[in-house]
């Protein structure tokens, strides 16, 4: 579903930015689950996350647990719409739940992933991913074209199913032939709710290079007070070049920070 404010804000910065030359400096590409922008102090912060986000000066951010009109665990925002207008940046949102508004006229309400660019996004589209039974949360595949300085990048973002080894596996191979498909290059982000040796991480990280071979430590995201599990990554078809897992408390998740060379 495309949704008309986003159409908007790509259709102005195409017009609004001249041809350019392909530019392949690293990319600083950020994962981050933002819980729906409630802390650990269990506020509704957003201008806590924009913050967050702001400080890592990334090109491009994969964003999971967004809500759009959600309830009012989220006081209804209308959240990558307001993150995209606190950072400057551009942003495409793939609503895995929509369901009906609390009352005729008002916005459905959302639920789902976002993918912020500081770059002009040229075309994108969600693809729902398959269930490995009827009654688990319905999870999607959220994927950009991003003009980065005149070369095409294909940003993804996804949460897959946390609590169903199964229905992992099914999500991240229909991630995977998303990722086999697709004009190079590609960053993929995302809260896979397994670590690194699960066969659904490595059927992705045959693809892609798991960002944190440049980084240090045991790269744990999970829970973010005190970390035991290592479940948020940056994956991509480029070479990493450095790889941070970032204090937070603006979430459950810590965010992961990398730069990759195209």
């Amino acid at each position: 579903m495309r949704l008309p404010w986003v159409l908007a804000a790509v259709l102005l910065v195409g017009l609004a930015t001249p041809a350019a030359a392909a530019d392949h400096r690293p990319l600083t590409v950020l994962s981050f689950n933002i819980h729906h922008g409630a802390g650990l102090d269990g506020v509704f912060d957003l201008d806590r996350i924009a913050g967050e986000i702001r400080r890592t000066n990334a090109d491009i951010v994969g964003l999971q647990e967004v809500d759009r009109h959600f309830g009012e665990r989220s006081e209804w925002t209308d959240e990558p719409a307001e993150l995209a207008t606190r950072l400057g940046m551009h942003v495409v949102y793939g609503a895995n739940l929509d369901l009906e508004p609390p009352a005729p006229g008002q916005p459905r309400r959302q639920y789902g992933t976002a993918i912020l660019s500081r770059h002009p996004i040229l075309d994108w589209r969600n693809t729902l991913l398959p269930k490995g039974n009827p009654d688990e949360e319905q999870r999607g595949l959220l994927a950009a074209i991003i003009d980065v300085g005149g070369q095409h990048v294909r940003a993804m973002t996804t949460h897959l199913q946390h609590d169903n080894a199964d229905s992992r596996l099914l999500q991240a191979r229909a991630v995977a032939d998303a990722v086999s498909d697709a004009t190079k290059p590609v960053v993929l982000t995302g809260d896979l709710n397994a670590p690194p040796t699960e066969l659904e991480i490595t059927t992705l990280t045959q693809l892609l290079h798991d960002s944190h071979a440049a980084g240090h430590g045991d790269g744990f995201t999970y829970p973010a007070e005190a970390p035991t599990a290592r479940i948020d990554y940056v994956l991509s078809d480029g070479q990493p070049v450095h790889s941070k897992v970032l204090p937070t408390v603006a979430s459950d998740h810590r965010p992961v920070l990398a730069v990759v060379r195209r």
